[in-house]
């Protein structure tokens, strides 16, 4: 084990910024590819970007969630794809950091370990000598393509009580890869399905998801780290909006590059810069990109706040998480909407960077986790005082 000297808040940004023309340069072919190109995977790797939930002791930098928010912001302004997936990384490895220190040695022995995961109990586990068998298929695994280990997540029906939901750490290699990621939008994320079959998993590689949800450790060596002692949807909340406010910031990117060679056909514009109504359109989704970095910020501030304080998280703390997240998807989205219909005709073709950030846009907003709507509703429910109808929050 060795403790790296953690790079600061602005240097991992930076080093974020630096990673754009890489990244913009196989963005379109990641696209076709469905699944990253390795240059894109080594390039974040070679800038740190999949050790920043990884422990000091392993080499990594226990970055706060306001470091993932501003690095992928930066990640997604040069692609969504490989933003989205590096987000979707640092999620299940700051829940491995819960895990016994031995499970962790093990899964953090390779050199920037990528562990893809997901939170649907879609498969059944049983038990079984010294550990449980585990039979399902789960979808919608990104990054699955590039990963070593995958977080799953079962139901175990114990003989003499109800079914429990669990949490396991697997090798990739243990698991059969499906190719069925055919999407309209964040195609480069290979966001494939892993199905287990009959698959061992030692009980040492086995938490109770309920514990997982309430950031419940078996390891006493981070349970005094501020970044691993918050419960874990706030994190993952605050660990996935960095893509949404970075492709926001990359449809202004695209629409600013093009508008001073293009007019308003069939308009007496010649130069689209001078017609007011492109001064509204430019104007709303501006502030409304500031708007989603405002909430992005704020929660970013509610998970690093209480994480640096320990105190307990209220209800409506909780709930208040994934609304600021809903928010910034939403908001984000409405600001490429609006510079989007604001690109005209020529904007159809494939090669238009607009094209693939509208659709990478739209397709966070239909993420169960991220949906607006959907944590606007639970947001107001606690609000008014009634019960949450989840265990998710």
């Amino acid at each position: 084990m060795r403790v790296a000297e953690a790079p600061t808040r602005a240097q991992l940004v930076q080093r974020a910024k630096d990673l754009a023309p890489v990244l913009k340069k196989h963005a379109e072919q990641s696209e076709q590819d469905r699944r990253l190109r390795e240059e894109t995977i080594e390039a974040l790797a070679d800038a740190g970007i999949f050790r920043m939930r990884v422990p000091a002791r392993y080499g990594g930098y226990e970055a706060d969630t306001r470091t993932l928010v501003d690095v992928a912001a930066e990640l997604g302004r040069a692609d969504g794809a490989a933003a989205w997936t590096a987000s979707v990384y640092w999620i299940p490895t700051w829940m491995t950091c819960l895990f016994p220190e031995h499970v962790q040695e093990e899964v953090f022995s390779t050199p920037d370990v990528r562990i893809c995961g997901t939170l649907s109990p879609s498969a059944l586990a049983v038990p079984a000598d010294g550990g449980v068998v585990v039979n399902g298929k789960w979808s919608f695994v990104s990054g699955a393509l590039h990963s070593q280990w995958q977080e799953i997540v079962a139901v175990v029906q114990e003989a003499d009580g109800p079914p429990q939901p669990i949490m396991a750490l697997v090798p990739v290699s243990d698991l059969q890869i499906v190719d069925d990621w055919h999407t309209f939008g964040l195609r480069g994320t290979g966001s494939v399905s892993t199905v287990a079959q009959d698959l061992f998993v030692p009980q040492e590689r086995v938490m109770p998801l309920g514990a997982v949800l309430q950031g419940q450790h078996a390891s006493p060596l981070n349970a005094d780290t501020p970044i691993y002692r918050a419960p874990l949807l706030p994190v993952a909340s605050a660990s996935s909006v960095g893509t949404a406010l970075g492709l926001a910031r990359a449809a202004r990117d695209a629409f600013f590059e093009r508008m001073p060679h293009r007019g308003i056909t069939y308009t007496g514009y010649g130069r689209q810069a001078e017609a007011p109504l492109t001064h509204h359109q430019v104007a709303e989704a501006v502030l409304k990109t500031d708007q989603a970095e405002f909430h992005a910020h704020r929660l970013a501030s509610l998970v690093d706040g209480k994480s640096e304080t320990g105190s307990e998280w209220t209800l409506e703390e909780r709930a208040r998480a994934r609304a600021d997240m809903g928010a910034v998807c939403r908001l984000a989205k409405e600001a490429v909407t609006v510079l989007a219909g604001a690109s005209g005709g020529s904007s159809v073709y494939s090669d238009a960077p607009m094209q693939r950030i509208a659709r990478d846009i739209q397709a966070v907003n239909l993420h169960a986790l991220m949906n607006p709507d959907t944590n606007s509703e639970l947001y107001g429910r606690v609000l008014c005082g009634q019960e949450p109808d989840t265990l998710y929050l």
